[in-house]
């Protein structure tokens, strides 16, 4: 039984992201998997490689061979060069945080609430208008 590591397919249409699988060779690309040993999101900027690197070398050291996808992740994050015992890549992209908004208080926002409404709905003040011309006519 030949056994590869292959790329499984999850996702909506246009937001496809993948499981790093081990699997029989004669298995369709989405069926039954022997194990999951890593992710991969293309989407995301930068792209979210995991990779059970234990498991990685496992699999490889028995004999599974990779896809040319799955070739190229283990070469991005050193996996490969480990197993045959080549230098390590340069590290991966990490994506930078996200810069926390300002605060309300540093931007020099008063706490204090206004009560009400600046602007009246339109209608309210025609009532109160025929209703204060109603009473100065009775008067």
């Amino acid at each position: 039984m030949a056994v590869k590591i292959k790329l499984k397919r999850l996702g909506k249409i246009r937001s496809p992201h993948y499981r790093i699988v081990v699997a029989d060779s004669r298995t369709r690309r989405d069926g039954r998997a022997i194990e999951e040993i890593g992710l991969y999101h293309p989407v995301q900027n930068p792209s979210r490689i995991e990779v059970d690197t234990d498991r990685a070398q496992y699999w490889l050291g028995v004999g599974a061979q990779p896809t040319e996808p799955v070739l190229a992740i283990l070469k991005l994050t050193g996996d490969w060069q480990k197993f045959k015992g080549l230098p390590a890549p340069a590290p991966l992209l990490v994506a930078e945080p996200k810069a926390a908004r300002p605060l309300f208080d540093a931007l020099g926002g008063d706490d204090e609430g206004k009560g009400e409404a600046i602007t009246q709905k339109k209608k309210a003040e025609k009532k109160d208008e025929a209703a204060a011309e109603s009473a100065s006519t009775e008067a």
